[in-house]
């Protein structure tokens, strides 16, 4: 990871968690679950995750439901992650990884039988394009598949600004998300919402790393913190600034996740 002077508030939701080996997304493996088999993952599939992060779908879909598995990400520290998490499950004969901008993916045309995106697709710049080429790289009768962080009802404007800022996203209603697929060409629409709250979330989490690389992310985090007045000034200023215990009960009271498929 960089070191602390040179992560901005722009880059350290990724960078933090590139340097932990830890990424996530809402509602853990049981959602995962979920949108593989509204996608009809089969062993005979050709699967892209988009946004893989450190691999663990990638290489659990690999391992359980024997598929091909292309992963991309943007983080080169990812992809590295991703690579290492393939080794120890013994997928690399069907678990592949390279680097590329969802933005614009360096495949042909009709290439993949899916295209899943597991929290990823909020924070390109560009989501339309992303879209357009998860559509784009998708064979005819294919399926695109996002699992994402979604306003299950309008958020306060101090919310919506919040998690904006901290993470470098930007969050759709339902309706959006469904908008966002529909415009890209997408068909026969699946949409599903979720409430959650901080207890089931956390254990999510913990239930899809091991105890060990759960634990060493905190103690990575509380480590920096303690001995770095840069990680405790970047830490303040983009995730304590504006924060109240109002935002924090606002939370789950507003966002949740939305599984949402299309069919090409």
């Amino acid at each position: 990871m960089n070191s602390a002077k040179e992560i901005s508030a722009e880059n350290i939701y990724f960078e933090l968690q590139a340097y932990w080996g830890i990424t996530k997304h809402m509602g853990g493996l049981k959602a995962t679950d979920e949108l593989l088999a509204l996608c009809h993952i089969t062993p005979d599939k050709y699967v892209l995750v988009v946004g893989c992060g450190i691999g663990l779908t990638s290489s659990y879909m690999a391992k359980k439901y024997r598929c091909r598995v292309l992963g991309v990400d943007i983080s080169a520290k990812m992809i590295e992650w991703s690579r290492k998490r393939a080794r120890k499950a013994g997928v690399t004969d069907r678990a592949e990884f390279m680097l590329a901008d969802v933005q614009d993916l360096p495949f042909n045309d009709n290439l993949f039988d899916a295209v899943i995106s597991e929290s990823v697709t909020a924070f390109p710049p560009d989501k339309e394009r992303a879209v357009s080429e998860y559509v784009r790289v998708v064979k005819p009768g294919g399926y695109v598949g996002l699992n994402e962080c979604a306003w299950l009802k309008k958020p306060p404007p101090e919310l919506d600004e919040y998690m904006s800022r901290t993470t470098g996203g930007h969050f759709f209603t339902t309706d959006g998300w469904r908008e966002l697929l529909a415009g890209a060409g997408l068909r026969d629409m699946i949409v599903r919402s979720y409430k959650i709250n901080a207890l089931s979330q956390w254990l999510y989490e913990v239930r899809q790393f091991d105890a060990n690389a759960f634990f060493r992310a905190w103690y990575i985090l509380l480590s920096q913190y303690t001995r770095s007045s840069d990680f405790r000034r970047i830490i303040k200023d983009t995730y304590l600034a504006g924060l109240s215990l109002k935002i924090f009960h606002q939370f789950f009271q507003y966002l949740g996740y939305g599984i949402f498929i299309g069919q090409k």
